[in-house]
């Protein structure tokens, strides 16, 4: 699915521009030109960003950004032709995630876009409880792992190991790494805890699709392998 911009400017000829341009890089854009109309379209179009300016009728920018994030925590990007560094700061600590000056380069509007949203995933996939993979899901939050359609009794400290590998695919662990990353630094276990729970996931796990594998690494430790990164 295509990305949504919100843009927020009351100038026509600034957002037809960003038009222009965003729709060039795929992205789809929906423009409103006063405070308030950005307030109602952040429930209403739910964007993956926003694009701000300050200067707006009803409400400014600043306004519009505190707002926003009494309930909302989609990426901001002001825009504006105040360059002061105190108005830089205010944007920052009100919640805006970027701030570029008037009059800009598109081309670096599409380039701070593409990093504020890489971001913003970033610290999404950070804060998932949950993987899904070919007949795979693990959910950490409610502590379940449903295998080809069937949930499947686990205890705790298996799925969350399971979890952990599944959240890093292809990346090899140790089995210090594992006790330290999924027991903790205070358990005073050995390596074969491991290996035991790992055992017992593989008889839970083996066979059941083709994309993806639990999978040792002699001498090293384990991974969970798949054929798409």
């Amino acid at each position: 699915m295509n990305e949504k911009i919100l843009i927020v400017d009351d100038d026509p000829n600034i957002c037809e521009l960003l038009r222009l341009y965003l729709s060039k890089e795929s992205y789809i854009t929906h423009i409103v030109n006063d405070g308030n109309s950005a307030i109602e379209a952040v429930t209403s179009v739910k964007p993956s960003l926003i694009l701000l300016d300050i200067m707006l009728p009803e409400l400014d920018g600043w306004q519009v950004c505190r707002k926003i994030r009494a309930f909302s925590n989609v990426p901001i990007i002001m825009l504006t032709a105040k360059s002061e560094t105190f108005d830089k700061i205010l944007g920052l600590e009100l919640g805006a995630d970027d701030y570029i000056v008037k009059p800009f380069d598109t081309k670096e509007v599409v380039a701070r876009i593409k990093a504020v949203l890489r971001r913003a995933s970033a610290v999404v996939a950070e804060n998932a409880k949950e993987v899904h993979y070919d007949k795979l899901s693990i959910n950490l939050t409610n502590f379940e792992m449903i295998v080809d359609g069937v949930q499947i009794d686990t205890p705790p400290k298996e799925l969350e190991l399971i979890f952990h590998l599944a959240s890093n695919p292809n990346r090899v662990f140790t089995r210090d790494q594992l006790l330290d990353e999924v027991w903790g630094f205070n358990f005073y276990g050995d390596s074969r805890t491991v290996d035991v729970h790992v055992k017992r996931l593989r008889k839970k796990l083996e066979g059941v699709s083709d994309e993806w594998e639990l999978k040792t690494v002699w001498s090293v430790g384990y991974k969970f392998e798949t054929k798409k990164a």
